[in-house]
């Protein structure tokens, strides 16, 4: 699924209701940017998901991030030799959770802030640099209330760059 489902005028434009209503009972295949956008509150240059796929509700997903060597950061981390920021590919993490956490929790949490808590155990293996895809595997550990903990493994062709647990609250 690409995040949009035909309407009775068969234009493409549904409701943001009517297609989690579609999804929420199972595995969501695909999403697009402009339903990440509407998910979280994030925009460019600080949005660091283009898309997600294989998005179990209430369980995990993968965010995708295509790394472009026109994106702001390159330009001083590091002249010459570009590699995209850990913090920024543990950002990409969180806002693959955070978009997730709201197509879990339904429409009432779009757009809604979630703030990190917690960041343990990070670790990164190997840069990343334009060219490459940055794929996300996030799976929730537990969630109590509003405050939901995650565990990331980012990979670029199956390889593991960077992982880490994390916590986050969703704030109502």
């Amino acid at each position: 699924m690409d995040g949009t489902t035909q309407n009775d005028a068969g234009d493409g434009t549904v409701s943001a209701e009517r297609t989690l209503a579609a999804e929420i009972g199972g595995r969501i295949e695909r999403i697009d940017v402009l339903r990440i956008m509407a998910a979280i509150p994030h925009r460019y240059p600080f949005l660091m998901i283009d898309r997600m796929v294989d998005i179990v509700p209430n369980e995990s997903a993968v965010g995708i991030k295509n790394v472009t060597f026109n994106e702001p950061h390159f330009q001083g981390h590091f002249p010459g030799t570009p590699v995209m920021p850990g913090v920024l590919i543990i950002e990409a993490m969180a806002q693959t959770a955070a978009a997730l956490v709201v197509l879990t929790l339904g429409d009432q949490a779009e757009g809604k802030l979630v703030y990190f808590m917690t960041i343990e155990n990070a670790k990164f293996r190997r840069p990343v640099v334009p060219g490459d895809q940055l794929r996300i595997h996030v799976e929730k550990e537990r969630n109590r209330g509003n405050v939901w903990k995650f565990r990331a493994v980012a990979r670029v062709e199956e390889v593991s760059v960077a992982e880490a647990t994390y916590s986050a609250m969703i704030m109502r």
